[in-house]
């Protein structure tokens, strides 16, 4: 049997995308109370949407490990999944697990919802109700987020592999068949540069229609 050793399964654009989404969510956070910063809160909640909707897309056309086929799966395999951990037992499977890809989709859902509704208190829209909703959905947000956290340092732990550390990187333990062959520098820069811009152009008042 060909023992495990490191390869290549989280892409380029996966690991910007998920970096540059914590980004966005701690800052839209941190400058949710703040009206002097206002527009950066605006630029970090809209720049978090346009994340997502590369991610659905990156989900259908990305990698091995990044598209949604991969681990978007049924409650069948959600249960299998708890009771492999609960018995000890390792996952073959390198990229997400079903549980964490449900809680995943959950998430960008979620920043969806909460794009949507601050657009919609931007515009006024049912008064106090939308900004409520707004700061209710953002809320929950962040205990998916606590959640999310928690789950990954103690499946860490379980499996004695540092998946924080393997969404910086990229790697992880697996068989050499199972890495992806191609890291996509180049979508990645592109993704970068992107959210650069559509930051810069809401920050700078450029899109009046998103923020007034």
């Amino acid at each position: 049997m060909t023992d495990k050793q490191t390869i290549l399964v989280w892409d380029i654009p996966t690991r910007v995308f998920h970096w540059l989404l914590v980004i966005c969510f701690a800052g839209a956070w941190l400058t949710s109370e703040t009206e002097r910063l206002q527009m950066i809160h605006y630029a970090f909640g809209y720049s978090a949407c346009a994340l997502v909707l590369f991610r659905l897309v990156w989900g259908l056309i990305g990698t091995r490990y990044a598209r949604f086929t991969q681990f978007v799966k049924g409650p069948k395999a959600m249960l299998e999944h708890f009771s492999g951990v609960l018995s000890g037992h390792q996952e073959s499977n390198p990229g997400h697990n079903p549980v964490g890809g449900i809680v995943m989709l959950g998430l960008m859902f979620m920043i969806l919802l909460i794009g949507l509704s601050g657009y919609w208190s931007v515009k006024e829209f049912l008064g106090d109700f939308m900004s409520g909703a707004h700061e209710a959905i953002s809320s929950l947000a962040l205990a998916l987020v606590i959640i999310h956290i928690a789950a990954a340092i103690i499946m860490s732990l379980l499996q004695k592999e540092n998946l924080v550390r393997a969404m910086v990187s990229g790697k992880k333990q697996g068989m050499p068949e199972q890495g992806i062959r191609f890291p996509q520098y180049f979508i990645g820069v592109l993704l970068i540069l992107a959210w650069v811009y559509c930051f810069y152009m809401v920050v700078s008042g450029s899109l009046p229609a998103l923020t007034q």
